[in-house]
C-alpha cells in the first residue's frame, strides 16, 4: 500500500464526533452519521421482541434510515417507501429502477440513488418528487451531505467513474471528480473533506467545496465498501480480504490485518467504538479488533457470509447474516446475547432509534425490534 502526503488528514480531526453528540431520535444517514462510523450511544434491550414487520413483496438490498418517527427504504421494484414507527406504510414513490442504495434524509427531502444512475429527491412528508439528477452509471452507495457554512451539497458515487456533488435545493451539478473505475461505496464526510474508495484501488480525499482531489492512498485492489472515520482513525477493508487502519494524526498506517487471517472479501463498512472496530467478512465471521493495536479481541462465526455492516452500542453489537439471522453480541467478548431467525438472508445494516432497531430482509420485509 502506498500513502502519499496523508499529513493533510490532520484537518479531519476537528469534526470527529463523540458518542455523546449523536441524537438518539435520528438515524438520517446510512451508518448513522456522516463519518460512517456506525455507532450509537443508545443502549438496546438484551432480549428484544419483534414488534411488527412490513412486507413489500419485492427483493430488498437497501438499508433503512429514520427521521422524525418515519422509516425510509427502497426495494428492487424501484419503490422508495415511508413507514411510520407504528408499522404502517405512509407513502410509496416509484422511481422507475431498482433501489439498492440506502436513502439519505436531508432537510425536507429523502434523497436516494437508483440502479439506472438517477439521484432522486422526494419530499419526506408527501412522497412527491422534488428534483432528479442523472449520472451515467449505477448508484450503489448512499448519498452523503457536506456543508461549509453558506454552501452545502449532496455527494454521491456512481459506476460512471465519477464522484458527483449536487445542490440539495435543486439537484444541479456543483462539481464532479473523475476516478479510474466504479465508485460503488458511500463517501464519508468530515469537515470540508470527502473520503471515499472505489474499484480503482484508491482511497481518495476531495475538497467538499471545489471537488479538488487533495490526496490519494493506493491500496492496490478494489474497495467494495467505504472507510469509517472516528477518533483520529480511518478503517476500511478491501476485496482481497486485507483490513487497514490509518492513524490520521501521524498520517501513517497504524496497522494492517493481511488477507489470509480473514479469508475472503470485505464488503461491509466497519463500526468503530471507543476502543474497538468491528467488521463482518464474507468468510462468515464478525471480527472485533483493538483500534489502537489491531489485536484481535474476538471473532464470531455465523452460518452465512456477512455483507451488511454492524452497529455498535456502548456494550453490544448488532448485525445480520446471509444465514437469515440477526445477532446481538456482547461487545467486550463476542458472546451471543440474543438472535432472531428472520427466515431470509440479510444484507442490510440496521437503523437505531431510541431503544428500537430496524432491519430489512432480502425478501422485502422491514422488521422492528424493541421492548414490548
Amino acid at each position: 500500500m502506498r500513502i502519499k502526503n496523508v499529513i493533510f488528514l490532520l484537518i479531519l480531526l476537528a469534526p470527529l464526533v463523540s458518542f455523546a453528540q449523536i441524537p438518539d431520535q435520528e438515524w438520517t444517514i446510512f451508518r448513522g452519521r456522516p463519518e460512517l462510523s456506525g455507532n450509537t450511544n443508545t443502549e438496546l434491550p438484551s432480549n428484544p421482541s419483534l414488534l411488527w414487520n412490513i412486507r413489500t413483496n419485492s427483493r430488498t438490498k437497501s438499508s433503512p434510515v429514520i427521521s422524525n418517527g418515519m422509516i425510509y427504504f427502497g426495494n428492487d421494484k424501484g419503490e422508495v417507501i415511508a413507514a411510520g414507527v407504528d408499522g404502517k406504510i405512509k407513502w410509496q414513490y416509484q422511481g422507475g429502477s431498482a433501489v439498492e442504495a440506502p436513502p439519505l434524509v436531508y432537510g425536507d427531502n429523502v434523497i436516494v440513488g437508483l440502479n439506472d444512475g438517477t439521484l432522486h429527491a422526494v419530499n419526506k412528508t408527501t412522497g412527491k418528487a422534488v428534483w432528479k439528477y442523472r449520472t451515467e452509471g449505477q448508484i450503489a452507495g448512499s448519498a452523503n451531505a457536506w456543508s461549509t457554512g453558506k454552501r452545502s451539497g449532496i455527494v454521491i458515487g456512481s459506476y460512471d467513474y465519477y464522484l458527483h456533488s449536487v445542490d440539495p435545493s435543486n439537484g444541479l451539478l456543483q462539481w464532479k471528480l473523475e476516478t479510474l473505475n466504479y465508485v460503488n461505496g458511500t463517501p464519508a464526510v468530515s469537515n470540508n473533506n470527502i473520503i471515499f474508495g472505489g474499484c480503482d484501488g484508491f482511497i481518495r480525499v476531495a475538497d467538499a467545496f471545489t471537488g479538488r482531489e487533495k490526496d490519494t492512498i493506493e491500496i492496490g485492489t478494489y474497495i467494495a465498501s467505504s472507510p469509517a472515520l472516528s477518533g483520529g482513525r480511518a478503517c476500511f477493508g478491501d476485496y482481497d480480504g486485507n483490513f487497514f487502519c490509518l492513524d490520521l494524526l501521524s498520517g501513517k498506517l497504524a496497522w494492517e490485518i493481511p488477507a489470509g487471517e480473514t479469508t475472503m472479501s470485505f464488503v461491509a463498512i466497519p463500526a468503530i467504538g471507543r476502543n474497538t472496530v468491528v467488521i463482518g467478512n464474507e468468510d462468515k465471521h464478525l471480527y472485533c479488533y483493538d483500534i489502537i493495536t489491531g489485536r484481535l479481541n474476538w471473532k464470531f462465526r455465523t452460518n452465512g457470509r456477512i455483507t451488511g455492516s454492524a452497529v455498535i452500542t456502548p456494550t453490544k453489537v448488532i448485525f445480520g447474516s446471509y444465514d437469515g439471522n440477526i445477532y446481538m453480541l456482547n461487545l467486550s467478548d463476542g458472546k451471543k446475547i440474543w438472535s432472531f431467525n428472520a427466515g431470509a438472508p440479510i444484507s442490510s445494516s440496521p437503523a437505531v432509534m431510541q431503544d428500537r432497531f430496524y432491519f430489512l430482509t432480502e425478501d422485502g420485509r422491514l422488521l422492528s425490534f424493541g421492548r414490548k
